[in-house]
């Protein structure tokens, strides 16, 4: 069975649970989408199916660390404007010291942050940026009309 070990640890640790919290603290009044756990966990879920789909040689622990990690520098856009995908990157380098990656695997995991905004991504790196836009539920969205996402990055469909 394939075990979760690195993702559970990053979740369990005080530095990734304080990052949560500040998210949560400056999104507790946002009426779109928020960045919680839920979301982290649907871009996981998501990615699992589609680096399946892809046949890709990634493990579930490695998909599960990335989706945990891709946009928990949400908080630092909010404070001082940095795009959250170069926040993200620069609060995952030393969250992953921690866990038992290699440098290559740790690798892929920056680059799929870096990218998860980027609609010309390749590899794995799609695959998140697929994933995370696929877990948003814009087609039973109530505040859907006033998004500013654009109807091509919307998920209108239940697809995954």
């Amino acid at each position: 069975m394939d075990t979760l070990k690195n993702t559970n640890r990053l979740y369990q640790s005080k530095d990734y649970q304080a990052h949560l919290q500040k998210i949560d603290a400056h999104e507790a009044k946002r009426q779109f989408c928020r960045h919680t756990i839920d979301h982290f966990l649907s871009v996981a879920r998501i990615a699992s199916i589609k680096t399946l789909e892809a046949g890709f040689d990634v493990s579930r622990d490695l998909i599960y660390t990335t989706a945990l990690l891709h946009d928990i520098g949400r908080f630092v856009q909010y404070e001082d404007k940095t795009p959250h995908e170069i926040a993200s990157h620069q609060l995952a380098i030393p969250l992953l010291k921690k866990l038992d990656y290699s440098d290559h695997e740790n690798k892929l995991i920056l680059a799929a942050i870096l990218n998860h905004r980027n609609p010309e991504a390749q590899g794995f790196c799609r695959i998140i940026y697929e994933s995370d836009k696929l877990s948003r539920a814009c087609f039973s969205c109530p505040v859907e009309k006033e998004c500013d996402w654009s109807n091509e990055k919307k998920n209108l469909t239940i697809i995954y």
